[in-house]
């Protein structure tokens, strides 16, 4: 069995573990730049349920559901750093996609809310 039957067996092993590696990799990046982002303004957004934001959130953070997030991008200043998290990345990875699709020019997805409290 050569490289090209193992990558045609198992590409969609690799592509997971290749999604998976960038959303560690990406949100490492993003807790790195927190300091710098707090300094400049960013916004912090949890995208949660209201429940689950209820439940526990980190300190600073405002909660705008992701079902709400388009009805309610007055309350998000484009002029700053918008910070995005949820409960795993995946609910702020979507968000991210909808704030830049509707002007946002600096937007991050850190993934995991408890990485605000790393």
């Amino acid at each position: 069995m050569d490289l090209s039957d193992l990558f045609q067996k198992y590409w969609p092993i690799l592509a997971l573990c290749g999604w998976f590696g960038y959303k560690w990799w990406n949100s490492k990046k993003v807790v790195a730049m927190l300091p710098t982002l707090k300094k400049n303004g960013a916004t912090f957004v949890d995208v949660r349920s209201a429940a689950e934001f209820a439940s526990a959130n980190a300190p600073g953070t405002i909660n705008i559901p992701l079902q709400e997030l388009g009805s309610r991008l007055g309350e998000i200043p484009k002029s700053a750093p918008v910070v995005l998290c949820c409960a795993s990345g995946s609910r702020s990875g979507m968000a991210k996609l909808l704030l830049k699709k509707n002007g946002y020019p600096e937007v991050y997805n850190i993934g995991a809310w408890r990485k605000f409290l790393a």
